[in-house]
C-alpha cells in the first residue's frame, strides 16, 4: 500500500549555473524552470515534487546551457543532426577538440545537480512510489552520461559518507553500471506494480512526465529496459535478448498517447535555435529526408533561402538546406537565413522517448530472432506510421511502400571561394522493407528510420550510430582531435573526461581509464561498442 508522505521543512531547489562559453551564453537569465518559494515548498509535499521535477529536468536537460552542451553541441553533432554555426567557435565537439569547460558540463553537471536532490528526497520521505520514481530518474539521467563517457561514478554516489555531489569517489565500469541500472529498473517497476491501483491524483502535481499515471510510468520503464537491452546486443547478446523479451512481455510504449514527454512552462532549448541562431540542421538530415521526399520535413524543419543557379540565372529559392558537420564557420550572419533550423517553440515539451522508437527497437529485436510480439517488417512499418502520426504528417502508407527513393547527394548552397562541401550521398538505402535483403541491409533500414523518428535526441542517435554504424553519415570536414584517435569514417566513440577529474579525483580517474581498455580519447570504444564497422563506412 502507498504510504503517506512525511511532513517536511521548506527548501528551495535550483539548478546550478553553468560556465559561460560564448556570445549566446552571455545574456541568458540562467534561471531554473523549477524554482519555488518557501510557502509553495510547504504545501502539498512540495519537497517531493521539487525533487522529482529537479531530477526530471536533468534527463533531457531543461536548463538551456546544459542542453546546449549535451544535446546540441555533443549529441547533436556526433549524432548527425545539427552543427553549431557560431564563427567564434574554433574549439568544439564537432571537430573533436572541445574546450575543457564544454567537456566538464555534460559529465559533472548532471551528477552534481541530481544527487543532492535525490538524497534529499530519500531523507525526507519513505513513500515507496516517490522513491521508485527517483530511482528511475537517476537511471535515465546517468544512462546518458555513461553512454557519452563510459565508466562513471555510480554505485558509491549514494554511500552514507558522500554528500551527494562529491565526484571524488570510485568509478564503476560501464558493464557494472548497466547491470546495476537494469536491476534498479526492475526494483522500481516492482514497486510501481504494487501501487498501480493508486489514483493519478497522488502524484499529478508532483511530476510533469505522466502526471502520476503509474501504468504509463511502467510502460516507460519497460521501454527503457528495451533500449538498454538493445545497446548490449553485440556485447552480451544472451542477456540482451532475455532483458528485451521480458520488457516487451511486460508491456512497452505502443501508442503516441504514452510517449515520454516532459511538459514545462517554457522550453528553453528553443532559445538556441530561434533567438541565438547558433545551430542549423545537418547536411545528413537534409540528404536523407530530402532524398526520401519525406513528408515529415515540413513538420520538423524550417526552410531557408539560398541563391541558386537555375539554367544560368541566379535566383533566390526557398528549400531545406543543411550544413556539413565539422566545419569552421566563416560568417554566421550570412548562414542564418540560408540553412534550415529545427521547428521548435517555447511551448513544446521535451521528448524523452516515443512509440516509434520502441517499435523500431522491437523491429530490430525481431530481426535478430527475439520474441518481440511481431515480425520485423510489421514492427518496422508500425514505427514509420507512428512517427508520421506523432508529427501530424500524411502519406505514411505511400512512404512505406517506396522502394526507389534513397538519400540524395548533398549540395551545399554556399559552396564557393575555394570551399566546396558538396558530396555524394553516404548511403543508397531505400525505405520499403525487403524480405530478400540480408540482415545488415534491413538493420540499416530500421536504424535510419529510427534516427529520423527520434529527432532531436542527439545523445541517443549518437549511441545507436556507434553501436550499429547506421545511419551512414557524411564524414566531418575538420578533424582536430588532439590525440589523433578519431577515424572520421566511423566518427568519435566517446567524450574524453574533463581535465578537472585528473586534478580533483586523481586516484579514481586512473582506474576509470584502465576500465576503458584504451586511452582517455575520443577514439576509444565503450564497453558495448564492439561491432566491426569496417564495412559500414560511407559509400
Amino acid at each position: 500500500m502507498m504510504k503517506n508522505f512525511c511532513k517536511i521543512p521548506a527548501l528551495i531547489l535550483s539548478l546550478a549555473l553553468m560556465p559561460l562559453a560564448s556570445s549566446c551564453f552571455e545574456d541568458d537569465v540562467n534561471r531554473s524552470m523549477y524554482d519555488a518559494d518557501s510557502d509553495e515548498m510547504n504545501r502539498e509535499n512540495h519537497i517531493v515534487g521539487a525533487s522529482l521535477r529537479g531530477m526530471q529536468a536533468l534527463v533531457i536537460p531543461t536548463q538551456e546551457h546544459l542542453y546546449q552542451f549535451m544535446d546540441a553541441m555533443a549529441g547533436g553533432s556526433h549524432g548527425g543532426y545539427m552543427e553549431g554555426i557560431v564563427d567564434t567557435w574554433v574549439m568544439k565537439f564537432s571537430t573533436f577538440n572541445p574546450e575543457q569547460g564544454w567537456l566538464k558540463a555534460p559529465f559533472a553537471d548532471p551528477i552534481k545537480n541530481l544527487y543532492p536532490q535525490y538524497r534529499d528526497m530519500m531523507a525526507k520521505t519513505d513513500d515507496p512510489v516517490a522513491l521508485a520514481l527517483g530511482k528511475i530518474l537517476r537511471v535515465c539521467a546517468m544512462h546518458r552520461v555513461t553512454d557519452m563517457f563510459g565508466p562513471i561514478p555510480y554505485s558509491k554516489m549514494l554511500d552514507a559518507d558522500n554528500s551527494g555531489d562529491n565526484l571524488a569517489v570510485p568509478y564503476d565500469s560501464q558493464r557494472d553500471v548497466y547491470h546495476a541500472m537494469l536491476a534498479e529498473l526492475d526494483e522500481a517497476d516492482a514497486v510501481l506494480a504494487e501501487n498501480e491501483h493508486i489514483s493519478a491524483e497522488a502524484f499529478r502535481k508532483l511530476e510533469d512526465l505522466y502526471y502520476g499515471d503509474i501504468s504509463k510510468w511502467r510502460r516507460f520503464v519497460h521501454s527503457m529496459q528495451l533500449r538498454m537491452a538493445m545497446r548490449m546486443a553485440y556485447v552480451e547478446p544472451d542477456l540482451a535478448r532475455q532483458t528485451a523479451e521480458k520488457a516487451v512481455a511486460a508491456g512497452v510504449i505502443t501508442a503516441n498517447a504514452d510517449n515520454a514527454m516532459l511538459h514545462v512552462a517554457e522550453n528553453r532549448s528553443a532559445l538556441m535555435f530561434n533567438d541565438w541562431n547558433d545551430y542549423r540542421i545537418s547536411a545528413d538530415l537534409v540528404s536523407i529526408m530530402g532524398g526520401y521526399n519525406d513528408p515529415r520535413m515540413e513538420k520538423m524543419l524550417v526552410k531557408g533561402t539560398a541563391t541558386v543557379n537555375e539554367n544560368g540565372t541566379l535566383v533566390s529559392k526557398e528549400g531545406y538546406y543543411g550544413v556539413r558537420i565539422g566545419i569552421f564557420t566563416q560568417k554566421k550572419d550570412e548562414m542564418i537565413g540560408v540553412y534550415s533550423k529545427q521547428v521548435i517553440t517555447a511551448n513544446d515539451p521535451y521528448l524523452w522517448m516515443n512509440a516509434a522508437e520502441v517499435a523500431f527497437l522491437r523491429a530490430e529485436g525481431a530481426l535478430r530472432g527475439w520474441a518481440m510480439g511481431g515480425d520485423a517488417r510489421s514492427l518496422y512499418e508500425q514505427g514509420i506510421t507512428l512517427s508520421f502520426e506523432e508529427r501530424g504528417a500524411s502519406g505514411a502508407d505511400a512512404y512505406i511502400k517506396d522502394a526507389a527513393s534513397a538519400p540524395a547527394p548533398y549540395v551545399n548552397p554556399m559552396d564557393g571561394n575555394g570551399i566546396a562541401y558538396s558530396r555524394a550521398a553516404a548511403s543508397d538505402i531505400t525505405i520499403a522493407w525487403d524480405e530478400a535483403a540480408g540482415f545488415e541491409r534491413n538493420l540499416e533500414r530500421i536504424i535510419t528510420q529510427k534516427w529520423i523518428a527520434i529527432f532531436p535526441l542527439g545523445v541517443e542517435a549518437w549511441a545507436e550510430h556507434r553501436r550499429t554504424g547506421y545511419p551512414r553519415l557524411l564524414p566531418v570536414v575538420e578533424n582536430k582531435d588532439p590525440n589523433g584517435s578519431v577515424d572520421i569514417s566511423i566518427g568519435p566513440r566517446r567524450l574524453p573526461y574533463p581535465a578537472d577529474e585528473y586534478s580533483d579525483n586523481p586516484q579514481f580517474i586512473q582506474q576509470a581509464v584502465q576500465m576503458l581498455g584504451g586511452p582517455d580519447a575520443a577514439g576509444t570504444r565503450l564497453w558495448w561498442d564492439v561491432k566491426d564497422h569496417s564495412a559500414d563506412a560511407a559509400l
